[in-house]
């Protein structure tokens, strides 16, 4: 893992656009970690990996009783167009 100022990032920005290629690039401010670079790829990588969890954990939703999209749409639509409104 590469670490460098906010200063430095600046200063050297496609040095460090180079090595977030193959390694995430830390920057700091004031000594504190306050972002990341990041290849593209890297980051369509994470960004599926959250998909993929977000998926699981609504399957397993569904699994445990919750109404899916669908359904919900269709309960919904059903209210909407009754008769007897609450």
């Amino acid at each position: 893992m590469a670490t460098t100022t906010a200063t430095d990032l600046k200063n050297h920005l496609g040095a460090y656009l180079d090595a977030a290629l193959t390694e995430p690039v830390f920057v700091q401010k004031s000594g504190r970690d306050i972002a990341v670079l990041l290849s593209r790829q890297q980051y369509a990588y994470l960004q599926a990996v959250e998909d993929a969890l977000w998926a699981l954990r609504a399957q397993l939703a569904e699994q445990s009783g919750y109404l899916g999209a669908d359904t919900t749409q269709q309960v919904l639509h059903e209210m909407l167009h009754e008769d007897n409104p609450c």
